[in-house]
């Protein structure tokens, strides 16, 4: 093989090793935002605006709440269920304490159950949105504002769907932002949210 053969190997390899990891940092972005968009893999949708018709029918809402082992905090839910109405705005919150003796800053992901009921879900503000820090020993009471669309009661292949579980899991980050919420912001970001599920 000729020293320039030898270049265009080593040229095309590099290409290749550098494309990988470019598609190896991006896939998570792209993944996540393909799952928001379509609902695929139980991924709940985020609403700009609340539902304008409220249907009466009822869903239950089951919270589930889990915690990577990595993220020394515990994590659980104020009310293990509560019952809407499809359109009906509604106000969950969870409770997050850090139990170790240092800073921790961690993210939720989240789906629900049954997978189908995902593109019905939707949010309007949730703690999910943005890194959550907690000081060692801090325990906080996070909030989660949602509906599920009305729409779902203009198909019968959802009549069905008596319970929806959504389903939380905080995981450790390791290189957080600048923008990770502290005690002030939460104390803030709450009082909105509030404001806003009291004039829906």
């Amino acid at each position: 093989m000729s020293i320039g053969a030898n270049k265009r190997v080593v040229m095309i390899s590099t290409a290749v090793v550098i494309g990988m990891m470019g598609l190896g940092f991006a896939s998570k972005p792209l993944y996540d935002t393909f799952c928001r968009v379509t609902g695929y893999g139980g991924t709940t949708q985020v609403a700009d605006t609340a539902s304008d018709t409220v249907i009466d029918r009822d869903i239950i809402v089951r919270f589930d709440s889990n915690i990577n082992p990595d993220l020394k905090w515990s994590f659980k839910p104020v009310e293990s269920t509560m019952t809407v109405k499809l359109g009906q705005n509604a106000l969950a919150f969870y409770t997050a304490k850090n139990i170790s003796d240092a800073p921790l800053v961690g993210t939720a992901s989240y789906n629900v159950a049954p997978i189908k009921a995902a593109p019905f879900f939707s949010k309007l503000e949730c703690f999910c949105f943005t890194e959550q820090r907690l000081e060692p020993g801090e325990e906080v009471k996070m909030p989660v504002l949602f509906f599920v669309d009305p729409e779902m009661a203009n198909d019968d292949r959802y009549d069905d769907i008596k319970t929806i579980t959504l389903s939380y899991t905080f995981h450790k980050v390791e290189a957080p932002t600048a923008a990770a919420l502290t005690t002030e912001d939460r104390t803030k970001k709450l009082e909105e949210i509030t404001a806003l599920e009291l004039t829906q």
